[in-house]
């Protein structure tokens, strides 16, 4: 994989992702250069990082997941870019796909990868998981991250995208504390995304997006069939949601007592 004729860089951000980022770093060694941006990680991840002999480690404050990436791929040397998450995993069937398709005069300037959802080390079958992918290989020069989203963040493309064949392995769910913690920081996230975008909350809302949310993941997108994971899983994301409308609803009640502290 060294003779490649196209250089590609791999581009990563952490924090504390220590017993994960291992895995990912070892699957993507076939790259040209690793950039790794981190937000001033405590459980060793960084110094990890700065030990590594093929990484160059940028530490960076985290703002949200759009700026942060946004920051990480004006790092890149190299035109052809694979952006990752810390907990994901590039098969060695994955290696060679991205290998030739760098290389092979390609029509399109990006991809969308499938990935596998990974619960602790057991994959998880449906829960509203078996249709995701998003975007992880891709020319530098005809995309960008857009504006409109600080989470779950989305590219911009100017030209045409396709899919590759290969799963990417995604290691999300590493304990149950973990994933509640990352449900609820999205949820807060795209509380702000609402906020700025002028959706008023409602109470109606508030109950019937999470219901519908769990309901949708475990029955319809066959949740149920995953056992005690399929639960857990569309529990926590139907969670997500409902942090989401709660956090919108205190968004809302700080600016109206910021509006009342400055009137005359």
């Amino acid at each position: 994989m060294s003779s490649t004729k196209e250089k590609i860089t791999a581009l990563i951000i952490t924090y504390n992702e220590i017993g994960y980022i291992e895995k990912c770093v070892q699957s993507i060694d076939f790259a040209d250069e690793i950039i790794v941006v981190d937000s001033f990680s405590t459980d060793g991840t960084y110094e990890y990082l700065c030990n590594h002999p093929k990484i160059k480690v940028i530490q960076n404050p985290f703002e949200n997941f759009t700026a942060q990436k946004a920051f990480t791929l004006k790092q890149a040397t190299n035109d052809w870019v694979l952006f990752l998450d810390a907990d994901e995993v590039v098969t060695k069937k994955l290696q060679k796909e991205i290998v030739e398709t760098i290389n092979g005069q390609s029509e399109h300037v990006a991809y969308w990868f499938y990935r596998k959802f990974m619960f602790q080390n057991k994959p998880l079958h449906f829960s509203g998981w078996q249709t995701d992918k998003n975007y992880r290989l891709f020319r530098k020069s005809k995309t960008k991250f857009s504006d409109k989203k600080i989470v779950h963040e989305t590219l911009d493309v100017e030209g045409t995208s396709g899919i590759l064949k290969e799963q990417l392995v995604h290691y999300c769910y590493k304990n149950y504390e973990d994933y509640k913690s990352k449900m609820l920081n999205y949820g807060k996230l795209k509380a702000k995304e609402a906020f700025y975008k002028e959706k008023k909350f409602n109470y109606f809302l508030l109950f019937l997006k999470p219901t519908w949310k769990f309901f949708n993941h475990y029955i319809l997108r066959l949740g149920i069939l995953d056992g005690k994971k399929g639960v857990i899983i569309c529990y926590l994301n139907a969670l997500g949601d409902f942090e989401r409308f709660k956090e919108l609803k205190q968004l809302e009640k700080k600016n109206e007592l910021a509006y009342f502290l400055i009137m005359p």
